[in-house]
């Protein structure tokens, strides 16, 4: 990141603080428009910020200029999920919508699958290095295809509110739990970032598996969705949970190669991934505990109780 920028910003604060000083007679009529003028400034310095040290390549594209879409479109899927659906539902029956989302749940192996094939194409199957892996920023063939399906990921993300909605609609309020929403709510954040400053490099082996794992877990929601003549063919799901946390394991051994290598990978980004994949292999070992542990345990200990 270039100190000159940070200078320059400096330079303009004292030119724009020197020019409101020149209003020594300010009423409280003033305020307003002062608090306005104050605002569209520092409006102003954060989307030339972002412009100054976001990636050129993608800040053009949609919903990368700055993060202000992103964050609302956040906001309405809480609010949608959290307030509006279940009002709206609650005095309805539940929708089956069984061909819906037996092609939306297809249609997101599919995706998944598109995805993790185009990250080996980009960079994982030959050119990356597993150690610490550089952002390539140039405007190369395989470089801008990494940064176009950074974005295509983000996009993803976007699309998977969808998931929330069905449960909404079907009433399977049980599956919409704090790690669902938090989940949901935190990728398209941290997807944005990725693709506005650090679109490739080393963080990307975590999209390539999480689109591995999101394809198998699809492809459960798909079968799941056919109907209970096919619940004998879902044995394996507490295997897919299982799946999940070797996932965080994988990104956080990968992410610990920042701490003592340099490529030129930002390094804080680092002890981020770390943290994040600690949050999450906590959250779903919980999950993990409370599906498959705990629940078998509760028929014994009542078992003993009527003993």
């Amino acid at each position: 990141m270039n100190i000159d920028h940070f200078k320059e910003i400096i330079l303009e604060e004292q030119a724009f603080w020197l020019n409101v000083s020149q209003y020594p007679n300010t009423t409280m009529r003033d305020i307003p428009f002062l608090a306005r003028l104050m605002a569209e400034r520092y409006v102003d310095i954060g989307l030339t910020t972002l412009d100054k040290f976001g990636d050129p390549r993608t800040s053009r594209w949609p919903l990368m200029q700055n993060p202000i879409p992103t964050f609302l479109i956040v906001l309405l899927y809480l609010y949608v999920v959290l307030w509006l659906g279940p009002r709206l539902m609650a005095n309805r029956k539940p929708f089956k919508l069984k061909e819906i989302l037996f092609f939306y749940n297809g249609a997101q192996v599919l995706f998944s699958l598109y995805m993790f094939y185009e990250h080996f194409a980009s960079g994982w199957f030959w050119d990356y290095s597993y150690k610490c892996q550089p952002v390539d920023y140039s405007n190369s063939d395989k470089a801008v295809r990494m940064a176009r399906l950074c974005w295509i990921y983000y996009f993803s993300k976007l699309t998977e509110f969808a998931d929330t909605i069905f449960f909404i609609m079907r009433k399977k309020d049980s599956q919409i739990t704090f790690l669902h929403v938090y989940h949901h709510s935190l990728t398209p954040l941290e997807t944005w970032f990725l693709t506005k400053f650090i679109p490739g490099g080393h963080g990307t082996l975590q999209n390539l598996i999480n689109n591995f794992v999101h394809a198998v877990l699809y492809l459960y929601y798909m079968v799941a969705g056919m109907g209970p003549q096919y619940q004998k063919y879902l044995w394996w799901k507490k295997h897919l949970t299982t799946l999940q946390l070797v996932q965080f394991m994988i990104v956080f051994v990968h992410a610990s190669q920042l701490l003592y290598n340099d490529c030129g990978y930002p390094r804080f980004m680092g002890p981020l991934m770390i943290c994040n994949s600690v949050i999450f292999f906590g959250l779903f070992s919980n999950f993990y505990y409370q599906t498959f542990i705990r629940n078998k345990k509760q028929p014994v200990q009542k078992t003993l109780k009527a003993d």
